[in-house]
């Protein structure tokens, strides 16, 4: 084994990173209400740049950005100045990375944001850099030694970077009274949006998967259907077609403790009237809910006339991602 003390390395490192990101605390003032200011009231995109390690964290800067209700894309410098400067217009905001503010490839297209008149907003560790001074709003990053000890890898500089960028994004979500629902749209595909934005009609059984026998079927045909339908319940309905109650696997439990015959006695013996019932439309979350507060395990959707059109269990729930 190496004799290579790891541990303090990486304890080192993670002191330099943290005092970078403590740092940056005193070092915030109007000048960061000024670049939130302009980022909430564009009227384009916030456009972010930056090359380099500046560059992915400009890249996921975008991203926050943009999944929290700031439209925002990321264009790489060195593109910008090969036909991708045609995505900027003057509407847009730019966000510019720079450790040193004197990134070639940044430096060189500054002249035509100015030209285009988009406000420009940088993120340097030198106030006196040419991006800091060409910038309508520069923010500093006060990072006076990199966790890298040949000071040459971008370390403490570009976790100052990224943290200044999340505090931007955030200060702007609250500003825009960004909710929860506003970021399960951005992110249907997670967890967040299955819960938020799914709902039962998209998860529920419909036409003949729907369990269901009328009042005077016998408890022994009523467990067929319960057991074709695979949902370890059936509705029961009257003569109408509306639901009068539901027969599940607890009531089977319930019903052969009573030994009845279970060829003879109808459904509507044994069955839970009165039950548990949603209507289409609503949020599967909220469907979910109504179980784990009711303790129960499937419920039947009815329509305004009280007549079963879906029906849900746990394992739908499971299955959806809404668990």
């Amino acid at each position: 084994m190496s004799d290579f003390d790891f541990l303090r390395a990486g304890s080192r490192t993670i002191e330099l990173e943290l005092d970078a990101v403590k740092n940056l605390l005193s070092h915030l003032d109007e000048r960061f209400t000024r670049a939130c200011e302009l980022m909430l009231n564009c009227k384009g995109r916030v456009i972010v740049t930056g090359m380099g390690k500046s560059g992915h964290i400009g890249n996921k800067i975008a991203a926050t950005l943009a999944s929290t209700g700031t439209p925002s894309f990321f264009v790489h410098p060195g593109e910008a100045s090969h036909g991708d400067l045609g995505m900027f217009t003057r509407d847009d905001v730019v966000l510019a990375l720079s450790n040193s503010g004197e990134t070639a490839e940044v430096v060189t297209i500054l002249p035509l944001i100015k030209r285009m008149q988009a406000p420009l907003i940088s993120i340097t560790a030198k106030p006196e850099s040419t991006l800091s001074q060409a910038a309508d709003v520069s923010l500093h990053i006060p990072v006076d030694r990199e966790a890298c000890p040949l000071g040459l890898a971008p370390t403490s500089s570009t976790t100052a970077q990224l943290v200044l960028g999340d505090a931007l994004a955030i200060a702007l979500l609250e500003a825009r009274g960004f909710s929860a629902e506003d970021f399960a749209f951005s992110h249907p595909g997670g967890a967040l949006g299955r819960r938020l934005l799914l709902l039962v009609d998209d998860i529920m059984h419909t036409g003949n998967e729907v369990p269901h026998v009328d009042v005077e079927t016998s408890i022994r045909d009523a467990l067929l259907e319960v057991t074709q339908k695979r949902l370890g319940m059936t509705a029961v309905t009257d003569t109408s077609g509306a639901l009068v109650g539901i027969f599940t696997d607890g009531d089977l439990r319930r019903t052969l403790d009573q030994e009845v015959d279970l060829k003879q006695t109808p459904i509507d013996q044994v069955m839970t009237a009165n039950c548990t019932t949603i209507k289409a439309g609503i949020l599967a979350a909220e469907a979910l809910q109504i179980m784990q507060s009711r303790k129960i395990n499937a419920l039947i959707v009815v329509d305004e006339n009280d007549r079963p059109v879906g029906a849900l269990n746990m394992h739908d729930m499971l299955k959806a991602g809404v668990i």
